[in-house]
């Protein structure tokens, strides 16, 4: 089982960046596809960005495209998601996990994910 730890949250000002990190423990997680997600307070979770292990294609929910690019270092076991041109919206509770309910395709679901992390909050201030 991979344990998976986020990092990197801040407070920065609109128009400025992070970059967050997610770092797993125990095991390689080279062969497993993962993603990023964020919850603001009083609001669901929400899919931010996907990386596939196999094809290395991403994706991103149409919020943050041109803004936001995951990538992964597997000699690491780290994962990363740069967050450009931040704007209050941004703010979130942001959180990494495993795709582990596999069905032949990518997925945006928190019910597809599994092996959470304990999230790391990014504010963004005017």
């Amino acid at each position: 089982q991979v344990q998976l730890v986020e990092s990197g949250g801040g407070l920065v000002q609109a128009g400025g960046s992070l970059r967050l990190s997610c770092a797993a423990s125990g095991r390689t997680f080279g062969s497993y596809a993962l993603g990023w997600f964020r919850q603001a307070p009083g609001k669901e979770r929400e899919f931010v960005a996907y990386i596939g292990w196999s094809t290395g294609t991403t994706h991103y929910a149409d919020s943050v495209k041109g803004r936001f690019t995951i990538s992964r270092d597997n000699a690491q076991n780290t994962m990363y998601l740069q967050m450009n041109s931040l704007e209050p919206e941004d703010t979130a509770v942001y959180y990494c996990a495993i795709h582990i309910r596999w069905n032949s395709r990518w997925s945006t679901d928190p019910g597809d994910f599994g092996s959470w992390g304990q999230g790391t909050q990014v504010t963004v201030s005017l």
